[in-house]
């Protein structure tokens, strides 16, 4: 165990946190935890390679961690109506979709080593702007809906986009195209 692996360990623990609070009307402390949530993803990632404590671990737990916040923010946000409901399927969609390609591929003996495309980066980088942005217009009545609006429909692109992706290199992977 290395302190980023704690940190990554102290992000688990805030999600329950921020979504009964967000579930509870305490917006503000949702937004709060969020971006504290945020912020220990930078620290442990920055201690893991500065200090070289980068482990096998915490190359599982760390982006398992922000799944775990995005998803569980996007579904409360869908239950809450600030999110529509179809985006939320797309969302939660491509994650369940990635993890069950991961699965099979081990599950056959084809394990598949994740490496996050760009295209991927770029989409949670905007799902996590979209939830700011909720949030934030919750909690202080920013008025913020064609904005919302706009990224709504950017991120549901991009994750379909970032599916596709997935999907290419997992059908490349699976048939043995990857190894030319």
């Amino acid at each position: 165990m290395t302190i980023p692996n704690y940190i990554t360990i102290f992000r688990f623990v805030l999600v329950p946190f921020i979504v009964m609070a967000l579930l509870s009307g305490y917006v503000g402390v949702a937004l709060a935890g969020f971006v504290v949530a945020g912020v220990s993803d930078g620290v442990d990632g920055f201690i893991a390679r500065r200090y070289d404590q980068r482990s096998e671990l915490g190359a599982y737990l760390d982006p398992i961690a922000d799944k775990v916040l995005l998803v569980s923010l996007f579904i409360v946000l869908g239950v809450l109506k600030e999110l529509p409901v179809w985006l939320v399927v797309i969302v939660v969609s491509r994650d369940i979709f990635i993890i069950g390609a991961v699965l099979l591929g081990a599950v056959i003996n084809r394990p598949l080593a994740m490496h996050p495309l760009l295209i991927s980066k770029a989409n949670t980088a905007l799902q996590i702007i979209l939830v700011v942005v909720t949030l934030a217009d919750i909690a202080f009545d920013f008025t913020l809906t064609d904005s919302r609006a706009i990224l709504v429909w950017v991120v549901a692109t991009l994750t379909a986009a970032s599916a596709t992706a997935y999907l290419v290199a997992w059908t490349k992977h699976m048939a043995g195209y990857d190894k030319e």
